[in-house]
């Protein structure tokens, strides 16, 4: 920590709200939030309010990637604080995400070039954090019990799996060249995305009920673990619409089945976490203001919308378009709010350092 103080203060003193050094790994839940937003908006056919959010998504990552790079190269050892940090570390996968989101949105508007890069971004980075995320930040420290900083933002390794299983499965009728390897990569990431979830879950349900638990630490990254169901949900639905192929055809009736029981399962959470808002914000009086985490509860809300419009229509099931429909507005508010939120923040910051 005193190396990150040190790196900060050659920084000079009019630029330091904008330098990367104290930037959260997992920002680019800005990204994941607003692009899945632009999806549930473009799925209901508002078609300017999504392109606007996509714009505003690919700005953001654009701008976000360049000033990781900065970071990286620049302030190396605040890098590896966060990388060595369990309750922060697997903020990284936010980036997974966020390009797998993107991704699947351009794919949409037609965009199949970039969409199929940032597939490859997507997958190569969740491969490569896979196995030095765990490594750094739970092989790598000596102190015990490792489970005590199990979080929500665990589940961002789940996302970005399902991120990729989601974008491959996009791509596949699409890319006909390619169509055995996206479906051969659709179904293993959905797989093993659906067994990290199952492992996260039990990790930081012990946490839970081992550890006490102070309000301040129930934080907005809690939420990831409905957004990780319901991304779970689409990336399932996609790959039951493929195209015929031995690995989709031996999975196709498990998958299917699987999206229904696991969109029913994040409905059921959606009551609990409101819930632990209120246990958290009106009881024991944590104030609400706005922090990047905010987003991880912004991208959960959105992907719920989704889930519900894309399931219900790809399964015929009226019923669960309509809850999705309905809740694209509630996902809505979240994001205006938010970001709204961040941008007086960021006003404010550059207010106070001049």
């Amino acid at each position: 920590m005193h190396t990150v103080r040190s790196e900060a203060s050659t920084v000079p003193e009019a630029a330091k709200w904008w330098s990367p050094v104290d930037l959260t790994p997992g920002y680019f839940a800005l990204v994941m939030g607003t692009g899945i937003v632009s999806v549930a908006l473009h799925l209901c056919g508002y078609a300017v309010a999504s392109e606007v959010l996509l714009a505003i998504a690919v700005v953001a990552y654009l701008v976000l990637v360049a000033l990781n790079i900065w970071r990286i190269i620049a302030y190396r050892s605040a890098v590896m604080s966060d990388l060595s940090d369990i309750a922060q570390s697997f903020g990284f996968f936010t980036f997974v995400a966020g390009s797998g989101v993107i991704g699947s949105r351009l794919a949409m508007a037609g965009w199949w070039t970039p969409a199929a890069m940032l597939l490859i971004v997507a997958a190569v980075s969740w491969l490569f954090l896979g196995y030095i995320v765990p490594v750094v930040a739970v092989l790598g420290r000596a102190e015990r019990p490792i489970i005590k900083g199990a979080n929500g933002l665990w589940f961002i390794w789940v996302v970005g799996a399902q991120s990729v299983a989601m974008l491959s499965a996009t791509l596949e009728p699409i890319l006909t060249a390619a169509r055995e390897i996206l479906a051969i990569t659709a179904v293993f990431a959905w797989s093993l995305g659906l067994i990290l979830y199952v492992a996260v879950a039990m990790f930081v349900a012990l946490r839970l009920m081992t550890f006490p638990l102070d309000p301040r630490e129930f934080n907005p990254p809690y939420w990831i673990s409905m957004g990780a169901l319901a991304i779970t949900v689409v990336a399932a639905a996609r790959i039951a619409e493929m195209a015929s192929a031995p690995m989709v055809d031996a999975t196709r009736g498990l998958v299917a089945g699987m999206a229904v029981l696991l969109w029913c399962f994040a409905t059921w959470l959606i009551p609990a976490l409101f819930g632990v808002g209120i246990w958290r914000h009106l009881i024991h009086r944590v104030p609400l203001r706005y922090e990047p985490s905010l987003w991880s509860i912004v991208f959960p809300l959105g992907m719920y919308s989704v889930a519900g419009i894309y399931l219900g229509r790809v399964n015929e099931l009226p019923i669960v378009e309509t809850v999705g429909t309905a809740w694209l507005w509630i996902a809505v508010a979240a994001w205006a709010l938010t970001f709204i939120a961040m941008i007086r923040a960021i006003l404010l910051r550059i207010i106070r350092r001049r």
